[in-house]
Order: structure tokens, then sequence, then C-alpha cells
């Protein structure tokens, strides 16, 4: 289970902390002619050695890595017409790639949860609810986004850049805090504090649709928090029985 949160933990910063949007858009835009590809994929292999530090997983991560980009330019090809089931397939068969190599070197591995830290799976969490958490949430309300149309004359436009994405990143955080020390009720508080602050802004833009696609990114943002920090309980648990 260690080696796995491990894998687990150098995927999530290798392919979503340490992969600018920049580098995403390049890639989409020129598959293998691009050399951020390339990058992409020895920064994986790099975080996956270093979080390992095994010489002899080596050889699986550099098969994974070869791996890896194979699912990657298949992303690249399939998603121009099916952008979201492109994401969560990826994403999908990047994790099982992970079992496998998990599975081939431990096979025990994946059920040995007699490990007396709990620093590890509270880390995966943590990284989970940043970034990959966040695009995440983008690519499932990205079907609601074309719907929605702004107007400068009923709610003010400008805000301070990726405000949105840190309040975003910091309330799950709280949240994953919160449950981890048994303090649900906290959890209450923090979904009617934002509620309170948003409020005003919804009541000037008088637009129904608006607030449908807030609630649910809101809604997504605090569900995600619950569920990694439930799952994140329970493996600690485990890891301790």
């Amino acid at each position: 289970m260690i080696l796995l949160l491990k894998m687990v933990l150098a995927h999530l910063i290798g392919d979503f902390v340490l992969q600018p949007a920049v580098w995403v858009n390049e890639k989409e835009r020129l598959s293998l002619h691009s050399p951020k590809f390339y990058l992409h994929l020895l920064i994986h292999f790099s975080c996956m050695v270093i979080i390992t530090w095994d010489v002899q997983y080596v050889p699986g991560i550099a098969l994974i890595t070869v791996i890896h980009g194979i699912i990657d330019y298949l992303k690249i090809i399939y998603q121009k017409n099916r952008p979201r089931i492109a994401f969560f397939l990826d994403q999908f068969l990047h994790l099982i790639t992970l079992v496998l190599f998990v599975y081939f070197y431990d096979p025990n591995g994946l059920a040995g949860f007699k490990w007396n830290n709990t620093f590890l799976p509270v880390l995966v969490g943590l990284v989970w609810l940043t970034t990959p958490c966040s695009i995440v949430i983008k690519t499932i309300i990205s079907f609601w986004s074309l719907q929605i149309q702004f107007k400068s004359t009923d709610i003010e436009t400008k805000s301070l850049q990726n405000a949105g994405k840190i309040i975003g990143v910091l309330e799950r955080l709280l949240v994953f805090a919160f449950i981890l020390t048994n303090h649900w009720e906290a959890v209450g508080f923090l979904i009617t504090a934002k509620s309170v602050f948003r409020f005003s802004d919804l009541k000037i833009a008088q637009d129904r649709k608006l607030t449908e696609y807030i609630l649910i990114g809101t809604l997504l943002s605090f569900g995600l928090a619950i569920i990694a920090a439930i799952i994140t309980k329970q493996i600690m648990v485990w890891i301790n029985a």
C-alpha cells in the first residue's frame, strides 16, 4: 500500500502540479512534435524515482513512463471530440498502470497496511486537493461554461488573478483538515461563510444559470474534499490496524 501511495503522489505532482496549462496547450497543438511532451515525461519519471528512492524500481518506472507517454498521445487524439471523457479515461488508465506496477513488484503490497506512519496518506490527500482537484472540477463544469454569458453591466467582472482557484484550494484544504481532526461542524460553518460572501454577487447578477454554475462548482469542491478526507482517514485506520 505504501508503494502505491508513493506512486500516486508522484503521479499527482508530475501530471498536475508540475505541468503548467501552457504545456498542456502546446502538447494538444503539436502532439509528439512538442518538446514539452518529452519534458513532461522526464519530470514524471524523475518524480517517481525520487519519491520511491529504490533502484530496483527504475526499470518498472521507465516502462511506466513510456506507457504514460502512449496514453497521453492517445488522449490528445481522442479528446478532440470528447475532452471530458478523454480526461477521465486518461487518468483511469494511468491509475491502472500504477496498480499493475505495484502488483508486479509487491503482490502483497496492495493489501499490506502494516505501517505506523500516517504522513504519506495525508500528503497524498493534500496534493490531490490542490491543482489535480481544480483541474477535475474545471473539466466537469466545462460542460456548462459555454451556457453562461457574463454581462459587465450586471456584475463586476474585475477580480484578483487566479483568486477563484486559490479560494477553491484553500477551502478544500480547510475541509480536509477539519474532517481529519473530527470537526465536522466547522465544515458547515465554512459552507455558510462562503454562501454569504457569494450571495451579494449572485443577487446583483440576477442570472439563474450563473447561480447554478457557481453552486455546482462549490458543491463539487466541498464534496471532493470530504470524500478525500474520509478515504484518508480510512487508510490511516488500515495502516495502524
